[in-house]
Order: structure tokens, then C-alpha cells, then sequence
């Protein structure tokens, strides 16, 4: 199969609704409250697969795959040239056309949106999750500083939360919190505590900040506006922590393979026993948004996982957040095989996808309608790579080729496809870690 390769036509990141984080007033048409979502029969058959995850998520976990080695026949020194030179192009490439990453004298640094001119807390955890997984602490906590100087509150009731859009000058444009960005965040930090440790002069104590944050998210009283990031009643990732927003969820800001690490790390019980029970609801949830058709799922969702329309007919669709899921649901089993409809889905998805070659459409409606006339849009293809490490070799592969084919993002639209494009490489190489306890080869310095 050969994909033809296009320059994007847009910018994806810069067409989602994230202005919403902050001010979300009404949630609109369409809004249900978590006790009306869940018919009887569906009720029953979640719990029943709730239930089934809990146990199968007890086996003992598998190394993560390597798709370039095993689907390609890549040595290892040509992977790591490979993630290499994307790193260096979108860390240290040329300030018009190729880098993300911009130093700040004397010792921050942001990662920028560039077509939209503008820092996300999106962008620097996916920053600060690269640094981490290949070895790069001098970015990480350069990052991680100018974070906690522009982005995160100190002040009640946001106190603890990171403000979602600032400008290159450290104002804050929106001071709302998306969700995705402190579970990046969280995670990143705890991974750092593992790597490199917390007591070192100079530097940050990250497993405290992490626990830290993990403890808000979770436990922040809801204050005016402000709520927690996860709902302890449906055990989900909230859309936005506001009174609206955490009404319903994104599907793209469910990780179970992030809450396994947490529930190793919370600090008390209770916590540790929320979080496992999150990884559950999680990957039940996958079950209960996908197409049984397509395995689409939408940007926006009730927490029964029906699409959620309050901010548009657009938001029930697959659109620009949702490439994603196709890498959190394959990440989740390459890592710890817990659920075996998480094999089932990458087939789908893929599968479908395939049918659309030799120019895929980026955006579809649910039931696989397409949307758009941008095709191959970098991210959606590497998040299809990533779906790889849970689907059947064959349909992997064409994924996986054009993700080693493919350029390196560059231009205007460069960030969204950058950093999806750079994950992609580290988790279809299986150098995407989430211990560091465990050996695994790194890149080179």
C-alpha cells in the first residue's frame, strides 16, 4: 500500500475548541446528567466488561513491542537515528521553519504553537514527556520551570492547576485548565522522579510536584466555577475542571496506561485504589464510545461514551482531538494487555482506515462519512502507526512505513503533527517508557 504524502491544509490543533476550557457556561443541547446516561441493559453489560478488566488487568505485563524492527526490519542504530534527528529538528532545528522548542536566557524554555501563536499546557507536558523518555533533563526542567512561572496557579481556587493558552511572553491568555495537559504533566513528572531522582540541588523535587498535582486533580473542592479534573462519581477525566465542562469528557484524555502508573505511585491507599479503578472505567469507556463499525470515536462524550454535541453537531465527530485515542487504546495494551477488545478495536480502526488508502481523509463522522479533503495528515497517521502495537501485523505495517517515511513536520502547521510524529516514533519503537526501572535502549546525546 503507498500513501500519497501532502503538505496539511490546516492546523489541526488550532481548530479545536479548546477556547472552551475556561469559560464553559452552559454545556447546551445535548447535556445529560451522569445518572440519566446509562440505560439498564448498557449498564449491565459495562459492568460486566468493568468487571472482566479488573481481573485481566492483574496479568503480568508484556514488553512493549518495536514495529520498526519487527514490521520493517530497522536495526536499532537506525531507530535511533531516526528519533534523533526528530528531536533535533523540532528541538533545535531553525526558529522559522523547523524548531518548537525556544530557550529563554537564562534558564526556560516553551514549546510553541506556532501557527497559533501562542504556548499550551497541551504542548509543554508533550515537551517535558519527550525530554523525559530520552534522557534530556536540561530541557525538561527548563520547560518545567517556565511552566511554573507563566502557567501554574498559586492562588485559590485554581491554586495547583495549569493555565491552558499563554503568549511567548508568559501572559496568560485563557487561565483555564485542560485536562490532557496536567495528566501529561503528572506523568512526566513522575517519570522524571524515576530517572533522575528529586533531591538534587538546583533542580525540582518531581515526585512531590507530582503528587502534588495528582492530589488536586482528584481532590480539589469545587470552588465558584471550579471543580476537580476527575469525577469522583464516574471515575473519568472531565472535559474541563468547570462546573459545564465537567459534565462530560474528551476520549482523548482517557490513559490507562498513565493511571496504571499513578496507582503505583498516589500517596495514600485510597488514592492508589481510585486510580485503579480509573484504568478501568477507562478502557470500558473505549468499549462504549467506538463505532462498532469504523472504531471511531468522537471529540467530545457523555461519560457513557455517546457523543456530546453542547458545543456543536462538529463535536460528535471524529475530529483533531481524536486521533489520538487510536494511540492511547494500542499504548494502554502494549504495556499491559489488560483487555483483549483492545486488539479488536486497532483491527477496526485500522482496517477501516485502510479502506480509504491511498488518501485518508482526517476527519469522518462517526459512522465513517468523510469530512475533510486533507489527507494523510501526519498525526492521524502516526497515532495509526502507534494503533500498530495492537493489530494484526498486515494491517500495521502500511502505518508503520509511512511513519518512518514520513518528514519530519516542518512550516507553519508544524506543531501538532511535530509532536504526535515524535510520540509515534518513540512508542512504535518501544522506547516510549513508563519505568525507568526497567531497561530499555535510549537515543543518543
Amino acid at each position: 500500500m503507498t500513501f500519497v504524502l501532502r503538505k496539511p491544509a490546516n492546523d489541526c490543533c488550532g481548530a479545536r475548541h479548546r477556547a472552551d476550557v475556561a469559560g464553559v457556561g452552559d454545556p447546551g443541547p445535548g447535556s445529560a446528567s451522569p445518572a440519566t446516561n446509562v440505560s439498564p441493559p448498557r449498564f449491565v453489560a459495562w459492568a460486566a466488561a468493568f468487571a472482566a478488566l479488573l481481573v485481566s488487568s492483574l496479568a503480568a505485563a508484556p514488553a512493549p513491542r518495536n514495529l520498526f524492527a519487527e514490521l520493517l526490519g530497522r536495526s536499532d542504530a537506525e531507530i535511533t537515528a531516526k528519533i534523533d534527528a526528530g528531536w533535533q529538528q523540532l528541538f533545535y532545528g531553525s526558529d522559522t521553519e523547523e524548531r518548537l522548542y525556544y530557550p529563554v536566557d537564562p534558564d526556560l524554555a516553551y514549546l510553541a504553537d506556532i501557527n497559533n501563536g501562542d504556548v499550551r499546557s497541551e504542548g509543554m507536558s508533550y515537551g517535558m514527556m519527550l525530554a523525559v523518555q530520552i534522557d534530556r533533563r536540561a530541557e525538561f526542567d527548563r520547560l518545567y520551570r517556565w511552566a511554573r512561572k507563566y502557567m501554574l496557579h498559586t492562588d485559590s481556587p485554581r491554586r495547583g492547576y495549569f493555565a491552558w493558552q499563554v503568549s511567548f511572553d508568559g501572559r496568560q491568555i485563557d487561565p483555564g485548565s485542560a485536562s490532557d495537559g496536567e495528566e501529561w504533566i503528572a506523568t512526566a513528572l513522575l517519570l522524571a522522579a524515576e530517572r533522575w531522582g528529586s533531591s538534587d540541588a538546583g533542580s525540582f523535587n518531581y515526585l512531590a510536584d507530582a503528587q502534588a498535582l495528582l492530589h488536586e486533580m482528584l481532590h480539589k473542592p469545587t470552588e465558584g466555577n471550579i471543580t476537580a479534573i476527575f469525577s469522583r462519581e464516574e471515575k473519568q477525566v472531565v472535559f474541563a475542571p468547570t462546573l459545564a465542562g465537567s459534565q462530560f469528557t474528551d476520549p482523548s484524555y482517557h490513559l490507562p496506561a498513565f493511571y496504571e502508573v499513578w496507582a503505583r505511585h498516589a500517596d495514600s491507599p485510597e488514592d492508589r485504589a481510585f486510580w485503579r479503578d480509573a484504568t478501568q472505567t477507562s478502557r470500558a469507556f473505549f468499549h462504549r464510545a467506538a463505532h462498532p463499525q469504523t472504531g471511531l470515536m468522537p471529540e467530545y462524550a457523555h461519560f457513557d461514551g455517546r457523543p456530546y454535541t453542547g458545543f456543536g453537531a462538529e463535536r460528535g465527530d471524529f475530529r483533531y482531538d481524536a486521533w489520538r485515542i487510536l494511540a492511547n487504546v494500542a499504548f494502554d495494551h502494549a504495556h499491559f494487555a489488560a483487555d483483549p477488545w483492545q486488539v479488536e478495536q486497532s483491527n477496526r480502526i485500522l482496517r477501516f482506515l485502510s479502506s480509504h488508502q491511498p488518501a485518508i481523509p482526517n476527519q469522518f463522522t462517526l459512522d465513517g462519512r468523510p469530512l475533510s479533503t486533507d489527507v494523510n495528515s501526519t498525526g492521524l497517521m502516526a497515532m495509526a502507526a502507534v494503533a500498530g502495537l495492537a493489530a494484526e501485523p498486515e494491517l500495521a505495517r502500511p502505518f508503520v512505513q509511512f511513519l518512518w517515511d514520513a518528514p519530519i513536520p516542518r512550516g507553519q502547521y508544524r506543531y501538532y503533527d511535530g509532536v504526535l510524529y515524535q510520540l509515534a516514533l518513540l512508542q512504535v519503537s518501544g522506547r516510549f517508557q513508563l519505568s525507568f526501572h526497567l531497561t530499555a535502549p535510549t537515543t543518543s546525546k
